[in-house]
């Protein structure tokens, strides 16, 4: 295999190994949101077909080019971005990395020859269900919002199926296609076997103390971590842990803040997101569709601070549905400096509450999401082949 590149230490590994297994691309990312699930529907794969041979492609320079070989799976970059809406002069050469993109992906379908094609969102994942599906491969995509994106409703008039986390997306999606399955999450966090207490430890803090874990998404949120920082000192006096998780721009800010305070952990992104959620009472998070899949599984009382430049605003029409099933509090972004910690300092000290939220997001969870969805791509290609 001359050429093929893999961004993980994998150069010049043949593909192939296992002769008569299926071979499958999973495609995308960019956060967290994206890679985790690919993650998850990549395990689901093996565990159901363990020969299967999986290839993840995403975008040189982002977060799934650590992360995907992290988890054991060979990754390949392509030269890749998405429309810069800050900056338009960035965007000049977008159109020449994006075709630069597809001859990529046709060096890599050539040599990697996959007979499925799975799409979960982020730059990546257009080129290559695009070319899968020029070429007769069958394509899958994951939806996780509850409102599709461009490129996934563009792809999804081809697609063989489209899997959805939220009801009602036939205005997305032709309707024959589309197959509920909720959103894949991380096998550590389905089955955390973290006690609270080895959970603070794994943080440093005090199992005697309420915690609160404040996470913005993998690459952090602005509102969040300044509302925190303004009123930071009212953590201590009102008896409350912080697991800060800060994103990367606000780490050294945090880290500064909270750097003689022992009832505080700051980190830039939290790895053992496991020991995170075993160990935190109360919680502080985004709106984000794998945010609140992962929260309904964990069963943590939740204040939501949705991203309002998401499209369609739809992190905000989310959170306002999981406050009419009264499984999680809202504070708009905009009024996090105002209002955000002392929501949170409301609902640590009220127990009642507390428990209501957690039994009524526990009862929204989807555990098997990913084994739904291997499910029916390795059935689709044992019809094929």
């Amino acid at each position: 295999m001359d050429g093929l590149v893999q961004d993980n230490d994998h150069k010049g590994a043949a593909f192939h190994g296992n002769v008569g297994a299926h071979r499958v691309i999973i495609a995308g990312g960019g956060t967290g949101g994206h890679i985790f699930p690919a993650i998850a529907i990549a395990n689901a794969l093996k565990r159901l077909e363990p020969g299967i041979e999986i290839l993840f492609v995403g975008a040189r320079g982002k977060m799934e080019m650590e992360k995907v070989p992290e988890a054991g799976y060979k990754i390949v970059g392509l030269d890749i971005a998405g429309f810069n809406r800050s900056s338009l002069i960035k965007n000049i050469g977008l159109p020449f990395k994006l075709l630069k993109s597809f001859f990529q992906v046709r060096k890599i379908m050539k040599e990697f020859k996959p007979q499925a094609a799975i799409g979960v969102g982020g730059y990546s994942s257009f080129p290559v269900l695009r070319l899968a599906m020029q070429t007769g491969i069958p394509g899958f995509i994951h939806e996780s919002n509850s409102f599709a994106g461009k490129s996934n409703i563009l792809l999804g008039k081809r697609a063989t199926r489209i899997f959805v986390a939220a009801r009602g997306m036939k205005k997305f999606f032709p309707e024959q296609k589309i197959m509920f399955t909720g959103n894949p999450i991380r096998a550590d966090i389905a089955n955390i076997r973290v006690g609270r207490e080895e959970g603070l430890r794994f943080f440093g803090l005090d199992p005697a103390l309420k915690t609160v874990l404040a996470m913005g998404g993998s690459l952090g949120a602005k509102s969040i971590n300044e509302a925190i920082a303004a009123h930071i000192e009212e953590f201590g006096q009102n008896n409350l842990q912080l697991i800060w998780q800060t994103g990367r721009m606000f780490f050294e800010k945090a880290q500064q803040l909270s750097s003689s305070r022992k009832n505080i952990w700051t980190g830039s992104f939290i790895t053992g997101m496991e020991y995170a959620f075993a160990g935190a009472d109360l919680v502080i998070s985004r709106a984000g569709a794998m945010a609140i899949a992962e929260l309904c599984v964990v069963k943590k009382p939740v204040v939501f601070v949705p991203y309002p430049f998401a499209a369609e605003d739809h992190q905000t029409v989310t959170a306002q549905y999981m406050v009419q099933q009264n499984a999680g509090l809202l504070v708009k972004d905009n009024e996090a400096g105002e209002k955000l910690v002392k929501t949170v300092i409301d609902l640590a000290k009220d127990e009642n509450r507390q428990n209501e939220l957690k039994k009524n997001i526990g009862a929204l969870a989807i555990t098997d999401a990913d084994n739904k969805i291997a499910s029916e791509v390795l059935r689709v290609l044992n019809a094929i082949h």
